[in-house]
């Protein structure tokens, strides 16, 4: 197997503009990620053993890898950038960041929720953003969408992060798809009106609010609960024990799903590696990492998964399309200030 290169930069080195110390060839790809989850070295481990073509990594934010790749032009190296969120794909896109690619493999792997319209970029695995209860003090016939987060009823009960966060802007780009933006609104400030708290942390702070008691009701990404569940720390484990998860809106559209994903960078040095790193994504072997490495769900039917994932069974998800949350996401930071969602 070849030596893959792996280059983690802090800000500064990312406006300086530190590049990959390489000779070009023909036998690599260099990838540029905003996923900060060590189990995706295993990903491209795979990718090497598989095919023989040498994998590259720059690690950075995702808003600077955008902005490097940008700067860079048409000297780029850059064959691909991953990321999680299609709010943060979507302003990659915006800044002209991908080309198209047409693959029969990603169309007949890939649901057609999961691609970009236009082959600019796809998802390759599943997030829920699921709703957390506490059930001692709500009972599971109590709650039952994103919808009832802003009922009156539950009024100083509900955990959830702050505004700039872009899986809370996805979230409420979905509810502007379904509800249009003035029905969005109405939610968002019936959320306000019940926080427990104001934002603050990020999901796994919103969970243990529950366990805590600082509030009954949160919403997070799932795969912070498996985190909690199978912690190393015993403290962190009695906290996800006596939090319940729930997947909302199962008796419609279902359950919120954002993905991680990739997209080609416009000028490719190695488009057709490229486009064969792509399809490694779509496989049963690499969806299965997924699958393990950060308990996400796969976009793939049929492929193994986490043990706490099998655990809860079939659920629905929401088909909307992933590239519509990046289209509604400036509407849905709009909607944001308005209501007063800090």
């Amino acid at each position: 197997m070849t030596q893959q290169r792996r280059l983690v930069l802090p800000l500064t080195a990312l406006l300086a503009g530190a590049a990959f110390a390489t000779q070009a060839s023909a036998d690599e790809v260099n990838i540029y990620s905003a996923r900060h989850y060590d189990s995706d070295q295993a990903l491209y481990d795979a990718f090497t053993e598989e095919t023989g073509i040498e994998v590259n990594i720059l690690e950075g934010d995702s808003d600077q890898l955008i902005q490097r790749i940008k700067r860079e032009g048409q000297a780029s190296p850059a064959d691909v950038m991953m990321t999680v969120d299609a709010g943060r794909l979507w302003r990659a896109e915006q800044e002209d960041i991908f080309a198209e690619v047409e693959s029969e493999v990603l169309a007949e792997r890939l649901p057609e929720a999961m691609r970009h319209p236009e082959g600019k970029w796809f998802g390759f695995s599943q997030r829920v953003r699921a709703i957390f209860y506490n059930p001692e003090a709500i009972g599971a016939d109590e709650i039952a969408s994103y919808e009832d987060l802003a009922a009156p009823r539950f009024e100083d009960e509900v955990c959830i992060r702050s505004s700039n966060n872009i899986y809370n802007q996805s979230l409420l780009a979905s509810m502007i798809a379904h509800h249009g933006e003035a029905g969005a609104e109405e939610w968002a400030q019936g959320v306000v009106d019940n926080f427990a708290r104001q934002p603050e942390g990020g999901d796994t702070d919103q969970i243990l609010g529950v366990a805590s008691g600082e509030c009954d009701l949160a919403v997070a990404n799932h795969y912070y609960y498996v985190r909690l569940l199978k912690s190393d720390n015993a403290g962190d484990r009695e906290a996800a024990e006596k939090v319940q998860i729930l997947f909302p809106n199962q008796d419609d559209r279902g359950a919120h799903v954002n993905i991680g994903g990739a997209g080609m960078v416009k000028g490719a040095p190695h488009p057709d590696n490229a486009v064969r790193f792509l399809e490694f994504l779509a496989s049963d072997q690499a969806q299965e990492i997924f699958a393990a490495g950060n308990h996400e769900f796969p976009v793939v039917d049929g492929v193994e998964i986490d043990e706490v994932l099998a655990s809860w069974g079939d659920f629905k998800t929401d088909d909307l399309n992933v590239s519509v949350l990046g289209e509604n996401n400036p509407q849905a930071v709009r909607i944001f200030d308005r209501v007063g969602w800090r």
